[in-house]
This record gives C-alpha cells, sequence and structure tokens, in this order.
C-alpha cells in the first residue's frame, strides 16, 4: 500500500511515516494542504493519514486554524479515491467540559458548544466533512479522538506536554501545573497511535469514531508523570514558584476504549514505564 502522512515531519508524524515507511505531505516538503494542486497529490495513495493541523489555542490565530484545520482537510478529502481509506487525526477535546461527566469518556459523550476553542471547534467541523465526503465518495474513513499522544523529540518540533515534562526533569528546568499537578490525562505512544491506524487498515471497518488514548491502565496525574520520570534518572524536579495556570478543561480525562477494543481489536501495547524510558 501506498500511504502518506500529513504532517509527516511533526511531532507524531515523523514517527508514523517511519513506522508506515511512508511518504511526507509538509511544509517543510514545500507540500501546503491549503494548496490545491498539492492537496491533488492524496488522490495518488491508498492510505491518507492526516495529522496536519493549527494547532494554536490563541484566540488570536482563529482563522488560521479554520482554514487549516477545515478547509484543508476538504482539500483533501475531495482528491480521496473509491476504496481508498482516509485517517483523520481529531482531539479529546471536542469533547470540551462535557469530558467530566465521565470517569472513562465514550464516543457518545456530548460534543454541544461549551466555549470550545477555535481549534477543538475546527477539528469538530473536520469530523463532519470526513463523514460526508467519505459517504458521497466511497471511501474507507477513520476518526481519531486522540488523548495525549507522546514521541521522542524530533528536530524542528515543540514537544508534546509528556515530551516536555521529561525533558524539562533532565534538563532541570522549572515546571508549572495546573492546580498543582492534580488533573489526570491517559497518554499514548505514538507506536500505539500507528498500530491503531494499522489495525484499522487491516479492518473491514467502512467508517469508524474512535476515542483513543492508553485508557485507565496508562493514566496518571501531571505530577506523578514528573514524580515518576524523577524516580527513574535519580532527579528532583524544579517545580515552578508561580503555578497560577489556567485549570485544566476537562479537568481529568480517560478514554473509553471498550468501541475500539471490539471493533479493531485494538489496546495499547506500551505502558508508562516502558513509555516513559523511551523518552530518555
Amino acid at each position: 500500500m501506498k500511504v502518506l502522512v500529513t504532517g509527516g515531519s511533526g511531532y507524531l508524524g515523523t514517527h508514523v511515516r517511519r513506522f508506515f515507511e511512508a511518504d511526507d505531505f509538509s511544509r517543510r516538503s514545500q507540500l501546503d494542504v491549503l494548496d490545491l494542486s498539492d492537496a491533488a497529490r492524496a488522490s495518488n495513495y491508498d492510505v491518507v493519514i492526516h495529522l496536519a493541523a493549527h494547532l494554536s489555542k490563541d484566540s488570536s490565530e482563529a482563522e488560521p486554524c479554520f482554514r487549516t484545520n477545515v478547509e484543508g482537510t476538504l482539500n483533501l478529502l475531495r482528491q480521496m479515491q473509491r476504496n481508498s481509506i482516509f485517517i483523520f487525526a481529531s482531539t479529546k477535546d471536542v469533547y470540551r467540559a462535557h469530558a467530566d461527566d465521565y470517569a472513562e469518556v465514550p464516543e457518545h459523550c456530548s460534543t454541544k458548544y461549551h466555549d470550545h476553542l477555535a481549534l477543538e471547534w475546527s477539528k469538530l467541523i473536520g469530523e463532519r466533512y470526513v463523514e460526508y465526503y467519505a459517504s458521497q465518495r466511497s471511501f474507507r474513513s477513520c476518526i481519531f479522538r486522540l488523548s495525549a499522544p507522546y514521541a521522542r523529540p524530533s528536530e524542528g518540533n515543540a514537544n508534546g506536554f509528556v515530551t516536555h515534562y521529561v525533558e524539562s526533569v533532565k534538563r532541570g528546568w522549572p515546571i508549572r501545573l495546573p492546580l498543582e499537578g492534580t488533573p489526570v490525562r491517559d497518554i499514548l505512544h505514538v507506536d500505539d497511535f500507528s498500530r491503531a491506524c494499522q489495525a484499522f487498515i487491516d479492518s473491514s471497518v467502512m467508517h469508524g469514531l474512535y476515542n483513543l488514548g492508553g485508557g485507565r491502565r496508562n493514566a496518571l496525574s501531571l505530577r506523578e508523570i514528573i514524580d515518576k520520570v524523577g524516580e527513574m534518572i535519580q532527579r528532583t524536579p524544579v517545580m515552578h514558584a508561580n503555578t497560577a495556570l489556567a485549570a485544566a478543561v476537562p479537568l481529568n480525562y480517560i478514554s473509553d476504549l471498550t468501541h475500539i477494543q471490539n471493533k479493531l481489536g485494538w489496546q495499547p501495547q506500551i505502558g508508562i514505564e516502558e513509555g516513559l524510558r523511551s523518552l530518555l
């Protein structure tokens, strides 16, 4: 199969592209999802894993969020061929504060507007476009609402929060945490994300939407993540004196993996300790 990874030079995409030995579609390879002639390349692939996105949570960047995450996604979808596969990386944050209603968040959790940021709302709109065009153009589609994926640092890319915490403990950088580090997240190694993509490709499912995270077994509070890294390398984390950060929304988040386990037979293979050690 010919596989294309948009954002294939990014924080996650670098590793996903290597996993699949895929081609890169990114600005570093002089390709832009907002350029129609560039997007036309998607028609040449059996599988497109769409990671490219504008990920800023700054309200002043709402316009580029909607352009890249909605219009850019639409440009690719219009190029997909019959029986090809489109995998869309969405986010748990489409649930916003509604996720706090659940100990483990299922796919039927409400996504009704609840002070969503442009990033979160643009991803939700992108999901609707994926569902529509997959049905209209008869290609297979998969939407993953990602919880907290993490990966080894890669050149020129901003780290996700797990990698940032690991690097901060290693280098003695002061760490700031919301609510003294009590919010809980289920973390997901990038290789397990790639295996979830492979599980969908290998399945007979035409259209699927799945919450994707580490689940209950890979859930820790932010402070527990930092303390565990400190124990591994025998260093005391340096905490920033000013910890006045906005509260996390949702406060706690653990993915309910029942649906993806039942439909794709997938579950995370890399546990917390192995995953964190891979970042050291």
